[in-house]
């Protein structure tokens, strides 16, 4: 009978491991010494055993199907076309398009791109039913799949406003889209923004949730697939545990509409993190965030420039972010094994973890009167100041760690004279029907310390 080399050892249970840890403590405490607390309130431990694993989190994802999407904003169109010829040309597999103006002639800017088979989404900044309609009759004809990304909760939640004059508006449009067009997927949850706000995990995919059921509830007649576009951080075990629990929950959510609704999550490196001193730090944290994407189940990554905080939109910046993801997929291999997570106790743990936490979290926001009715009395953004406060405070204290900036930075880095954009929160005067939820960086105030100094 064969034998293996693991017969000639006896297996260890999780009792014993514990035993020894405290052993090795040497009268230490092993609750206080080695185990700690998320902001999301999550204990973790030193180490997961078999013996205490009790299920899997039920969520399906395709890494091999994931795309390499290249951000374009589009402004001048021939430029535009130039750009997505090119970036395709070079590893991008799929294209997001930023478009502010329902003037932009949206047929040229198409027509001559190989979009055959092709993923391409239009964050669209408005809603127009004769634009949208373009765009469904150009996807039929290239054979393309697009997604309109179109998001007017999300619109108010970061503006302010509404697209158009009441939310009631907003939400008619976009039944009559949907009615108009055939072959689109018209609504997008801007989840990014409760991430780069100061939200922690649990309330990141609580609030997404609680977003696209708002959506599942005044839409009756959505039956295409809803794009959540998420941003993640650094923190790598948890962002993969995150985009897992969000799927398996939107999963369980939808299935109270629409059992057929489809999840796709495009993801993006957070803002939240990055730097404009020492700047090239920025590439190591966002390799680390795409990888966590990718085994976390993005169908789709759109990196982030190491430079994009401060530099406008250039081929260089582009083109590493862009050949980051090629390494990963081409050359790291991350796109060879679909539910890469499968069977990790930890991660396993985490997903379940924060699944039951969000869903405690998503049903209190729906007893309470759901999302908008939340969002529109302060309560959102007052939850999310406060996780941002307290993040805040981690890293001014120097126990939430950037290195180069509030950990060993280079006191000869000079920027004040590289600085092509503002990197700070804008002061925008104006009349809005909420307070916006406003995005802010953790070395923001570090920073503007160290220009007024150069």
């Amino acid at each position: 009978m064969a034998t293996t080399l693991f017969d000639d050892f006896n297996p260890i249970s999780s009792k014993q491991w514990k035993q020894k840890i405290q052993f090795e403590l040497d009268g230490a405490d092993y609750n206080e010494t080695v185990i700690w607390n998320s902001p999301e309130d999550i204990q973790v431990k030193p180490f997961y055993h078999k013996d205490e694993f009790s299920k899997a989190a039920p969520v399906n994802t395709q890494a091999t199907n994931f795309k390499i999407c290249q951000n374009i904003f589009v402004y001048d169109v021939e430029k535009s076309i130039q750009r997505a010829i090119n970036t395709l040309e070079r590893g991008a597999e799929s294209l997001r398009f930023t478009v502010e103006n329902e003037k932009i002639d949206v047929k040229k800017l198409l027509e001559n791109l190989p979009l055959e088979n092709k993923v391409v989404y239009f964050n669209l900044k408005f809603i127009s039913i004769d634009f949208v309609k373009q765009l469904d009759t150009i996807s039929i004809q290239k054979k393309a799949v697009f997604y309109c990304n179109i998001d007017p909760i999300g619109q108010i939640a970061r503006d302010g406003n509404w697209f158009t004059t009441t939310d009631k508006n907003n939400f008619e449009t976009i039944d009559l889209i949907s009615k108009a067009t055939t072959n689109l997927s018209l609504v997008s949850i801007d989840a990014g923004l409760y991430q780069n706000a100061g939200a922690n995990i649990t309330q990141q995919i609580a609030y997404s949730l609680a977003h696209a059921n708002e959506y599942l509830n005044r839409l009756p007649n959505i039956s295409k697939t809803i794009v959540f576009q998420v941003s993640v951080g650094t923190n790598y075990f948890f962002e993969i545990a995150k985009l897992r629990a969000l799927r398996m929950l939107f999963k369980l959510i939808a299935a109270e509409y629409n059992p057929d609704l489809g999840c796709h999550l495009l993801v993006t490196p957070t803002k939240r993190n990055k730097t404009i001193y020492d700047y090239n730090v920025n590439m190591l944290r966002t390799t680390t965030e795409c990888m966590s994407a990718i085994l976390g189940g993005a169908d789709a990554v759109a990196n982030l420039p190491y430079d994009s905080l401060y530099h406008k939109d250039n081929e260089f910046g582009d083109r590493i972010a862009r050949n980051q993801l090629l390494i990963l997929k081409h050359e790291s291999y991350f796109d060879k094994v679909n539910n890469p997570a499968d069977g990790t106790y930890y991660i396993e743990s985490l997903t379940m973890q924060l699944a039951e936490k969000s869903l405690a979290l998503f049903k209190d926001i729906e007893a309470s009167g759901g999302f908008l009715k939340l969002l529109n009395d302060g309560t959102i953004k007052k939850k999310i100041q406060e996780s941002a406060t307290k993040e805040q405070e981690l890293f001014d204290s120097k126990k939430e760690v950037l290195l180069g900036t509030n950990k060993y930075p280079n006191k000869d880095d000079k920027m004040k004279h590289d600085l092509e954009l503002f990197p700070f929160v804008k002061i925008k005067p104006r009349k809005t029907l909420i307070t916006p939820i406003i995005e802010k960086r953790l070395a923001e105030k570090l920073e503007q310390e160290r220009l007024e100094l150069e």
